[in-house]
């Protein structure tokens, strides 16, 4: 195996010490051009590449941040990423990915080693640590978006981003009131959520606002995904078979409503309409398609690398931000 060039092997064949080799390499001042250059011709030549330790040493700045998300295997998660990549990359960041498996004891290890790491900021998605444990673990980043968690740390360098859940929630509703359904149940996320909370809320205030009163055997709690989206839509169906409209926590959770529905004989969506939340690529492809909340999430990503790289350069005057779905309708309503 070829040996890994080092800052001492290009000093040795310029002729110079290691702290002009950082200087030329780390566009220092105090150099004259004709040194910088053959110093970096050298480095270039001898395939040199100065460590992420060495050049955080250098420049204050380790150019890699981290990305916290519950579960990369949804595709709610993997579009962010991509979008928070993609912009990490045309500005010469390194993203520092841990899936954390919707597990809290995962979270706050993530959180630790992210630390350890000496990144230049993080991005966190959908944490489910309790509040005071989360302000501890955050205040700690040179940096942080957190991404459908709101924390308020005066003089910190912490921007929230959400989506506007309870008002999706709400218009969602609406629409079923609207197209004359009458028992509107919610497939929720699992209770400890930030999402699936003001999701809940919104449901409530919707039917509350139609005159229909709050019933909670219209509701039952599930993971984020198709497969226990399924088992949770049985229990529903079996509970209330006079369910004539569900609105669902994400997409994935929808999906396997749907397939709980056709299971059970329910035609979708003549005997019951189905709203999901996200619009995940999956949501236009099946069959029928699925009638959705909409946010741009590989947007949603950008937004997140672009607003972290703003609070690193210290250009940031934001402290929230907040993203409104649109109600998508296809083929489930």
């Amino acid at each position: 195996m070829k040996k890994r060039t080092t800052i001492a092997d290009v000093a040795r064949a310029a002729g110079v010490s290691m702290m002009t080799v950082s200087r030329a390499v780390n566009q220092k001042p105090g150099l004259n051009q004709e040194l910088r250059q053959k110093i970096l011709a050298l480095a270039e030549e001898m395939d040199y590449r100065p460590s992420q330790i060495a050049r955080g040493l250098a420049t204050s700045r380790t150019t890699t941040v981290g990305l916290v998300v519950p579960d990369i295997t949804n595709p709610f998660f993997a579009e962010i990423a991509r979008g928070v990549e993609d912009v990490a990359f045309e500005s010469g960041y390194t993203v520092f990915l841990i899936n954390t498996a919707e597990d809290r004891e995962r979270e706050q290890a993530a959180l630790n080693s992210l630390w350890e790491h000496e990144i230049d900021g993080a991005i966190l998605c959908s944490l489910r640590l309790p509040q005071k444990q989360l302000s501890t673990a955050v205040k700690r980043f040179p940096a942080a978006v957190l991404f459908n968690r709101e924390l308020s740390l005066p003089g910190s360098n912490i921007v929230s981003m959400s989506v506007n859940d309870k008002q999706g929630a709400y218009e969602a509703v609406g629409y079923f009131v609207r197209q004359g359904r009458a028992y509107i149940a919610f497939l929720a996320g699992p209770k400890n959520s930030i999402s699936s909370q003001r999701r809940l809320e919104g449901y409530r205030q919707g039917l509350m606002d139609a005159g229909i009163e709050y019933n909670p055997s219209l509701t039952e709690y599930c993971l984020p995904d198709t497969e226990n989206g399924y088992f949770a839509a049985q229990v529903l169906l079996s509970r209330r078979p006079d369910i004539d409209a569900l609105f669902a926590f994400n997409d994935l959770v929808a999906v396997g409503a749907l397939r709980a529905c056709w299971d059970a004989g329910q035609s979708v969506p003549k005997d019951i309409a189905i709203i999901g939340s996200d619009d995940i690529p999956l949501a236009s492809i099946i069959r029928p398609q699925l009638s959705t909340l909409h946010v741009n999430l590989k947007q949603i990503g950008r937004t997140a690398m672009r607003t972290l790289l703003e609070i690193i350069a210290g250009n940031t005057s934001h402290t929230t931000l907040q993203i409104e779905p649109e109600l998508c309708l296809r083929e489930t309503t």
